[in-house]
């Protein structure tokens, strides 16, 4: 994905999402809480595209830094709504939990085609990433052979994060991917996934998005401070992308396969 603009992922896949009619089954969970902005933002994105169906399975609460933490012993779940009113599942747990819930527990009816955690408030880059629940969640999907995306909405000096902008982002990766998630096997699924930051600009404008490692290190970076007016071509690190105003997209790891 690297060098592509959004505007070219969102046309160069126009083709290939038109040819399928084939419903696209979209488990969506997040780290900060069932009744937050941001996975309210990827519900209305998602179930605006056609032949798509929604399952929303999330924590009750805040569990924003638990990585793939798991709950050792029953979980309980409630019924729920997004802010918007979207019906979904809450669980008393972790965001892992959502997903052993509803994939080992088969606490949803039909297996999904794919998982999107998020949108997370707040960048999920470098070694943040391994304590954001928001991808302990996607990883945990992935490990069970289903293509997963962590979707994280960066903030800049203290300002909200604009959801809208992720949810772009979110958008034309599931239609980018479209063709090759209803057909992908188990084993196929590793090389379909992702964690996908998005910066919020107030002035200039989003680049990319670019596919870049994650960083090992913080060292060097402020990473409260975006310039989205920066004119770098070539970040090598999600954390570069991310505060010279790229949406960068990075490796999963699946975690927790089941037994």
């Amino acid at each position: 994905m690297a060098g592509l603009t959004l505007c070219s992922v969102v046309s160069g896949t126009a083709e290939a999402s038109s040819t399928k009619t084939e419903t696209l089954q979209i488990l969506v969970t997040n780290d900060d809480g069932v009744g937050a902005p941001g996975i309210n933002a990827t519900v209305k994105a998602l179930t605006a595209l056609p032949d798509t169906k929604v399952t929303v399975v999330a924590p009750l609460t805040n569990q924003s830094g638990t990585g793939a933490k798991v709950t050792a012993r029953t979980l309980t779940v409630t019924n729920a709504t997004t802010a918007s009113g979207y019906p979904a599942k809450a669980v008393a747990g972790y965001p892992a939990d959502t997903i052993i819930w509803a994939i080992d527990d088969h606490g949803i009816s039909q297996r999904p085609s794919l998982v999107v955690s998020g949108i997370n408030f707040g960048q999920n880059i470098g070694p943040l990433a391994t304590l954001s629940g928001t991808v302990g969640a996607a990883e945990t999907a992935l490990a069970r052979g289903i293509p997963a995306l962590a979707v994280s909405q960066g903030v800049d000096n203290g300002q909200s994060p604009n959801f809208t902008q992720g949810a772009r982002y979110l958008v034309a990766w599931v239609q980018s991917h479209r063709k090759v998630i209803l057909t992908a096997t188990k084993k196929a699924a590793s090389s379909t996934n992702g964690s996908l930051n998005v910066p919020t600009c107030a002035t200039g404008h989003i680049r990319g998005p670019v596919k870049v490692a994650v960083a090992t290190s913080l060292s060097g970076y402020t990473i409260t401070t975006v310039n989205c007016l920066s004119t770098a071509t070539k970040p090598s690190t999600d954390v570069e992308a991310f505060v010279e105003g790229f949406a960068s997209i990075s490796a999963l790891h699946p975690v927790n396969p089941p037994s």
